[in-house]
């Protein structure tokens, strides 16, 4: 069976608040399957063009072949610096994605799921040489304890980071079974079982090993970093009317997406005029849509999906 990449979520909602114009300039700074892309590409006239960046090599396989398209590999953090390189100083809107590809969590190998052994690789970048093996076995005990509450939101971080930081004395933590068995147990990492064994874990236990996994990743790949530079890129890259739509997938961006888009600042600081009323360089469209129950239903991974739309404002700032 052919490997899905990924299955956008919310794949209409999304290219309907970008309300894409035929000639317009267009960035999807998250391309992974295409999905997004080939929307928009469709709803372009033959003088629009769209950038889509990836940062891993692996989605140059979903290519478009299409000279208004171009793909940028590169971590959407650079989305400023690419766009002055290709001399764009406008853009008609931005799309951005924020879930990990079905691709990732599926390719054993790569180490982002919990499902099966695998080595604990987990980047996005495979050229970034720091594996997350390697961040959890040289993180200090209070590093490990802060990434594990802040990014899983664990409220037993501090026990899980001194299980982690005790286990690996006796061997590293080299395998995606050996870190859920120091998290479930504690103890000496037992030997790594080959790749593609499956993990057999119980129910009750996925949440806490997902937000764990979820952790460890944001931390390796700086998500949260790159997301913070891409909210201020866009904000000055954006043409008056140019509609940026956000696709987040837990609390810690969707929080910092929405404190954005409603103050136009990172720090989500609140900016009023004379008459109390909030300014903003945004005008909210979509404050937080979810999935429906058919798209679901068709794919589960959506029900965690949020999604966040906002006009550039023409006059640089907005009352609401």
């Amino acid at each position: 069976m052919e490997e899905v990449y990924h299955i956008p979520a919310m794949l209409e909602p999304t290219l309907d608040g970008l309300q894409i114009r035929e000639d317009g300039i267009y960035v999807d700074v998250t391309f992974g399957g295409g999905g997004h892309s080939r929307g928009i590409m469709e709803r372009l006239g033959p003088n629009g063009r769209l950038y889509s960046f990836d940062q891993d090599a692996d989605a140059l396989r979903n290519a478009i072949d299409d000279p208004r398209w171009t793909f940028v590999h590169s971590n959407f953090r650079y989305l400023q610096n690419w766009m002055d390189y290709y001399g764009i100083r406008q853009v008609d809107g931005i799309l951005a994605d924020l879930g990990v590809s079905f691709h990732h969590f599926d390719s054993v190998e790569r180490g982002f799921s919990f499902r099966f052994a695998a080595p604990l690789d987990m980047r996005l970048n495979q050229q970034q040489p720091t594996t997350a093996a390697q961040l959890l076995n040289t993180a200090d005990e209070e590093s490990l304890a802060r990434v594990l509450y802040l990014y899983g939101e664990l409220k037993n971080s501090r026990r899980l980071a001194e299980r982690i930081c005790r286990s690996r004395q006796t061997r590293p933590i080299e395998t995606t079974d050996q870190l859920v068995s120091v998290l479930l147990r504690g103890g000496e990492p037992p030997m790594p079982m080959q790749t593609g064994t499956p993990i057999e874990v119980q129910p009750q236990q996925k949440k806490d090993l997902a937000r764990a996994f979820q952790a460890l990743r944001i931390e390796l790949n700086d998500e949260m970093g790159a997301l913070r530079e891409l909210l201020l890129a866009s904000r000055d890259l954006l043409a008056p009317g140019g509609r940026i739509a956000i696709l987040t997938y837990h609390s810690l961006e969707d929080r910092l997406v929405k404190n954005f888009l409603r103050a136009g600042n990172i720090e989500g600081e609140i900016e009023k005029d004379f008459y109390g009323n909030v300014v903003s360089p945004f005008r909210l469209i979509e404050k937080g849509r979810t999935a429906d129950a058919d798209e679901v239903e068709r794919n589960p991974r959506s029900r965690s999906a949020k999604l966040r739309v906002a006009a550039r404002s023409a006059s640089g700032v907005e009352n609401h």
